[in-house]
């Protein structure tokens, strides 16, 4: 019996020994993380921000300013006598002299030199005509003049004599030569001497400029300079001249480079 006993009581005590102690309320033994899901916010993306390009401000274009024309203008003779002609230029036929300070009115002009055609009508039978514009004092420019000289001022047209026939035109560089079919003007048909019974008209560019000559000469055939650099074409034609007007004209076929 008593040895029972002793055996239970030890089995208490083993049993106490191996038992877990109790935790204290409130603390623990490790920290376990907790992961909180947050919302986080996407990286900013990228976004194309144009670069400013340089844009062409339009400019100006130059424009060629018509030069205004009026009808007719005042002047006066400057030189002690002045020739006023039948065409624009040094070789036409001669229609009356102006003394200086004679008062004039300047009605055209010509298209690439410097003759100005002025108002003569003093008689029913009076001719307007061509005075060299170096010569005379305008009241304002002379280029506003209207250009009258070839398209709408005609030559007196000769009752005697028909045109001639251009036979050829020819150039080596700038040099152009131009002979046509002669014509003979009978000695009494002659104004002068000195009158010249071809009147060759060419519109042709020298040194850069388009300018107007009259040349004249007693042979069918004839040699100018024409060069490039002008925006306008040449041309030229041939009148015969005699003492009551002009035969023609004669156009020249212009020759090439």
């Amino acid at each position: 019996m008593k040895t029972k006993i002793l055996l239970t009581l030890s089995i208490l005590i083993l049993t106490s020994c191996n038992a877990p102690a109790s935790v204290p309320t409130g603390q623990v033994d490790s920290v376990t993380p907790t992961f909180v899901l947050t919302e986080t916010s996407p990286p900013p993306t990228e976004t194309f921000t144009p670069i400013p390009t340089e844009t062409s401000v339009p400019t100006s274009t130059p424009t060629n300013t018509p030069i205004p024309v009026v009808e007719s203008m005042k002047a006066i003779v400057i030189a002690d006598k002045l020739v006023c002609r039948y065409g624009p230029g040094a070789n036409y036929l001669y229609l009356i002299a102006l003394n200086r300070t004679t008062p004039i009115t300047l009605i055209g002009r010509a298209e690439g030199n410097n003759w100005i055609l002025i108002e003569n009508r003093g008689r029913s039978d009076s001719h307007d005509c061509w005075v060299n514009g170096e010569f005379v004092q305008a009241e304002g420019d002379m280029k506003h003049l209207k250009v009258v000289y070839p398209d709408v001022y005609k030559i007196p047209v000769s009752p005697y004599y028909g045109p001639t026939t251009v036979l050829s035109a020819t150039r080596e560089g700038d040099e152009i030569t131009v002979s046509w079919i002669e014509i003979i003007v009978s000695p009494g048909k002659y104004e002068s001497p000195n009158m010249f019974p071809y009147i060759v008209e060419v519109w042709h560019c020298v040194n850069g400029e388009y300018v107007f000559d009259t040349l004249g000469t007693d042979y069918p055939a004839i040699k100018f300079i024409d060069q490039q650099g002008c925006d306008q074409p040449s041309r030229g034609r041939v009148y015969i001249q005699e003492k009551h007007g002009y035969a023609g004209p004669a156009d020249i076929p212009w020759p090439e480079y």
